[in-house]
């Protein structure tokens, strides 16, 4: 098998793996990075949503020989140190989470629109297409402009 070689969470790694595994597996199963959640698969759920090179990306579907000399944030990377960030600050706050499976696919999709857009509206926010089966949307609504008013 080849290996690939990229930087997660700020350090250079290397998997042995099939070119066609899903960065999931290779995240999860051989690097033992547990954030990205398994929820469907398909690029439906987006409960693995992670960042590769700062933006978006779901790793269920991505081939781990795409990620190859590239940089992969999952939600471990996102805060600094002991520090959170003001997106992981605003969940808390707003007490998002209840079952908490979806939240670092919900955070890192949060993070990437608030790079892109610095005061999102009601509609941009809910273009975020992770899907939460607890419901906590509205939280989650208030969390994003509460981050977003940390930010500006």
């Amino acid at each position: 098998m080849p290996n690939y070689t990229f930087v997660v969470n700020g350090k250079t790694v290397t998997v042995d793996a099939p070119a066609d595994l899903p960065m999931l597996w290779a995240l999860r199963d051989k690097l033992k990075v547990r954030g990205p959640k398994y929820g469907c698969g398909i690029n439906v759920c987006k409960a693995c949503t992670s960042h590769l090179d700062g933006e978006a990306f779901n790793p269920c579907v991505t081939p781990v020989s795409e990620c190859a000399g590239r940089e992969v944030t999952t939600i471990e990377g996102l805060a600094d140190g002991d520090e959170l960030h003001p997106v992981q600050e605003a969940w808390l706050e707003q007490d998002v989470a209840q079952c908490g499976y979806c939240q670092p696919g919900q955070i890192m999709a949060a993070v990437a629109l608030l790079k892109k857009t610095k005061n999102p509206t009601d509609a941009d926010i809910d273009a975020i297409q992770n899907v939460c089966r607890c419901g906590t949307y509205f939280r989650i609504r208030e969390a994003i402009k509460s981050a977003a008013a940390k930010l500006a």
